[in-house]
């Protein structure tokens, strides 16, 4: 997120500034737009508690939050063009910048400035909005065309910066997080019925949608124009594909990624404050951790979530990495007491129900690594993009098999409930998988896959008219596979390709990019995600699913291209991430309090539920007969986020 503004003066530039947050309003009717974005801004201070930035006319008027690594000697966005009739604000880090710049002093551009917002905004005079698909980095930008009174908004391919809009009577306002939407004056906000059945379908609500029916997020590698008079136009100027390049040899392709890596995590590493990293102990962390060490003139700092149950604590094995890179780490430890103390103020980052199982500790590891650094690097993206899920292998395994064997896969769902809480939550697993076998495609069994509750557990918890609102429940995959990837076959003729091209598009922007932004965006930390870079994403496209997927072991080549980084034996164990041990901790005093903001937060009385099925999944987690815990620790988010919002019509 470096935007190196500082004036072109003739002294060597030495500042950073980093911008992390912008928010926006075209008012359609009086009042003053300086003002209410000035509230905007307000609300997402912790983006950049540093200094803001304001521009406004009447009408319309954006702004920003900064935080800075380093003092600049003048100027700070907005950005105007020499001619000023574009203004802009822009959220991100553009890797490439240099480049583009060059590229357009070679054709007359004289730039006023050292840094990369000018590069978008020459960029955008030059090529209009192909300028968007030229960057390389993570951005969310807003452009204000004053001659023409038009907003133009874009966003980064993958979706790694967030952004926010929404489009009412009183205006067209955006944000880089959704609370600084609903504070505008005059816009008025509902829930969204479809919103809170994605939410309780797989743990967040699925983009575009917010939990307000107003309101919507821009979709990762689109551009939304606003022209006053006209529907604003969404477009997209990027989408996923895979473009398998010409054979080469395995080795190749492992030397290809070793190079490709080293840069971009050289690249990503620009600050003048040192970066940190977060450090599970598994593959992709210890990749990015690995290059750091060897492009590095200083030590690294890693840091990393431990619990005090050895089945799901990985800090021993992050420890070892650490020791094998000699970086300088440090290690805290989460426990019961702390997760639920945490989660209130968790879950209010959100500003929507938002219920991944590891935000609590990618929350409490950001605020560990900003007592030292401002700036870390994550590992978010390598799963979907080298195939290494688990479901990846299930999926590959499943594709392969005849339709008929897949159809009567079905069968393990008539498993009876067995006396042993361990053998119970292995059938569950096998019942979900078995589930989605039968499924046409590598795009149904995802939407089948990624659940988080059963169409049985809806069907047993949700009131019948709620469910009905969706349709008939035994089309709710064919209708999802309609709405977001309606020819699979386009997107791959491969099962396992059609899988994690929707991992890619849908859950990593919509789960794992949204949780980490939230988490250390709370605690004015800036991650950077290198597997996400421009030529890694292109790289993992072309290559063949053989050099990531090898048998059951996902990340082939990732694996394959650190391993003379690292010694022996480090990754021979199953992997797990930041993960909370959610099923024991529902069984006791988390469970308890889970109920409490069941019956305390006003949920309970809300027409979408059957109550008293509710009640009773809490008792049968506890007596091991089921595992609800993914379930109840949605409902518990849920819970606080209703318990924080007046009751919508």
């Amino acid at each position: 997120m470096t935007g190196r503004d500082g004036p072109d003066n003739g002294t060597a530039f030495t500042g950073v500034r980093i911008i992390c947050g912008i928010v926006g309003l075209l008012a359609r009717g009086e009042g003053d737009p300086v003002a209410a974005v000035r509230r905007q801004c307000d609300s997402i201070v912790h983006r950049g508690p540093d200094d803001e930035g304001l521009y406004g006319e009447p009408g319309f008027a954006f702004g920003m939050r900064r935080l800075s690594i380093l003092d600049i000697a003048g100027g700070h966005q907005p950005f105007r063009s020499p001619d000023d009739r574009f203004v802009l604000m822009f959220n991100g880090e553009i890797y490439n910048f240099a480049a583009l710049r060059a590229e357009l002093a070679a054709a007359g551009r004289v730039f006023r400035s050292s840094g990369d917002a000018e590069v978008i905004l020459a960029g955008y005079e030059r090529w209009g909005a192909e300028v968007f698909g030229r960057l390389d980095g993570m951005f969310a930008v807003a452009i204000w065309d004053r001659q023409a009174r038009r907003l133009v908004l874009a966003r980064d391919p993958v979706g790694i910066k967030p952004l926010y809009y929404s489009d009412q009577p009183a205006g067209f306002a955006f944000a880089s997080e959704l609370q600084a939407l609903t504070l505008l004056p005059g816009f008025h906000w509902t829930t969204d019925p479809r919103a809170q059945l994605d939410y309780f379908r797989f743990g967040h609500v699925r983009t575009p949608r917010t939990i307000h029916a107003e309101a919507r997020t821009l979709p990762p590698g689109h551009i939304l124009t606003v022209t006053r008079g006209a529907e604003p136009e969404l477009t997209a100027y990027w989408t996923p594909r895979y473009t398998p390049a010409p054979p080469l040899p395995p080795e190749e392709w492992v030397e290809r990624f070793r190079r490709t890596w080293l840069d971009t995590v050289a690249e990503q590493m620009v600050a003048d404050v040192e970066v940190g990293a977060f450090l599970s102990g598994g593959i992709d962390s210890s990749a990015v951790v690995a290059a750091m060490t060897r492009v590095s003139d200083r030590p690294v700092r890693s840091f990393t979530i431990g619990f005090p149950d050895p089945r799901y604590d990985e800090s021993r094995h992050a420890e070892a990495v650490a020791a094998a890179l000699g970086t300088v780490h440090t290690t805290r430890t989460l426990d019961l007491v702390g997760a639920q103390d945490l989660l209130p103020t968790v879950a209010a980052s959100y500003a929507e129900p938002f219920a991944d199982p590891s935000m609590v500790p990618t929350w409490y590891v950001s605020r560990v690594a900003a007592e030292q650094v401002k700036v870390a690097l994550s590992g978010d993206g390598g799963d979907e993009l080298f195939f290494g899920y688990k479901r990846h292998a299930t999926e590959r395994r499943v594709g392969a098999l005849p339709a008929p064997l897949r159809h009567a896969a079905r069968a393990i769902g008539a498993v009876p409930t067995l006396p042993w809480r361990r053998a119970n939550e292995t059938v569950q697993r096998w019942t979900r998988t078995a589930a989605s076998a039968g499924l046409p495609c590598g795009v149904s069994r995802f939407f089948a896959k990624l659940q988080i509750t059963s169409p049985g557990l809806r069907a047993q918890v949700f009131a019948p008219e709620f469910l009905a609102m969706d349709g008939d429940p035994r089309g709710e995959i064919a209708r999802l596979r309609a709405e977001y990837f309606p020819n699979s076959t386009a997107l791959s003729a491969d099962t396992l390709e059609q899988f994690a091209l929707c991992d890619l598009a849908l859950n990593l922007p919509g789960a794992m990019l949204t949780k980490v932004d939230r988490a250390s965006m709370a605690h004015s930390l800036e991650v950077r995600v290198p597997m996400l870079g421009q030529k890694m994403v292109e790289l993992a496209l072309a290559m063949p699913a053989a050099m990531k997927l090898d048998g059951t072991t996902g990340k082939k080549v990732v694996r394959q291209a650190i391993a003379p980084w690292l010694p022996a034996g480090l990754f021979d164990r199953r992997k797990q991430g930041f993960q909370m041990p959610l099923s024991a901790w529902f069984a006791g005093d988390f469970g308890r309090y889970a109920e409490m903001l069941w019956r305390e937060s006003g949920a309970r009385d809300e027409g979408i539920w059957r109550r008293s099925a509710v009640d009773g999944l809490f008792a049968d987690h506890r007596a091991g007969k089921r595992d609800h815990s993914r379930f109840l620790y949605a409902l518990a988010v849920y819970c606080l986020w209703k318990a924080r919002v007046r009751p919508a019509s």
